[in-house]
């Protein structure tokens, strides 16, 4: 019996091993965040994100609208506020379960469901509105931070202003460094 149990624990270990989620590192001009992808939940947002990341697409990006009490957006422009061509957008996983709360990262997109591509946010509180329900279509929770939130704390509080069209823009452009993936899987 006791031999049965190790090796019982021993695949559990091994299979939750083989199905960990991905964990980047994002280092900005702020301070570095810690994320963990939802590889299981939101296989198409976290596989489009490690695509960008893999690619470099997001180094050199910015968080271009802040808006304390509710998230901070980037990777989609450069500190020129020009946008970077993307990908073809993917297809919103807003109905996965996962829900838009404090800390959880969302894809941006139009109001077209289906349009998300390389933008990102995340929630700095509890956004419910932003799930998915019977009237609204919702935003696709793919990913959350694991260490840095004083750091998206921070960020949000920065002084903003507006920039041509663009409203909730930091004063001064708060850079995307880098973002690498930990664990290869």
């Amino acid at each position: 019996m006791m031999k049965k149990l190790f090796m019982t624990t021993g695949l559990i270990l091994a299979s939750s091993h083989l199905f960990a989620n991905t964990m980047v590192d994002m280092k900005t001009s702020m301070g570095n965040i810690e994320i963990e992808l939802f590889d299981d939940k939101a296989p198409v947002s976290a596989k489009n994100f490690e695509s960008y990341v893999k690619s470099n697409f997001y180094t050199g990006t910015i968080f271009h609208r802040v808006i304390p009490g509710f998230m901070v957006q980037g990777g989609g422009l450069d500190a020129n506020m020009i946008e970077k061509a993307t990908k073809a957008p993917i297809v919103n996983e807003s109905g996965n379960g996962l829900k838009n709360m404090r800390g959880t990262l969302a894809m941006a997109r139009t109001s077209n469901p289906n349009s998300a591509s390389s933008q990102f946010f995340i929630n700095v509180a509890d956004n419910s509105f932003l799930n998915k329900s019977a009237m609204d279509a919702g935003y696709a929770v793919f990913g959350k931070v694991t260490k840095g939130m004083d750091i998206v704390d921070k960020i949000v509080n920065v002084p903003t202003g507006n920039y041509g069209m663009h409203q909730n823009v930091p004063k001064q452009p708060i850079k995307i460094i880098s973002v690498q993936i930990k664990n290869n899987k």
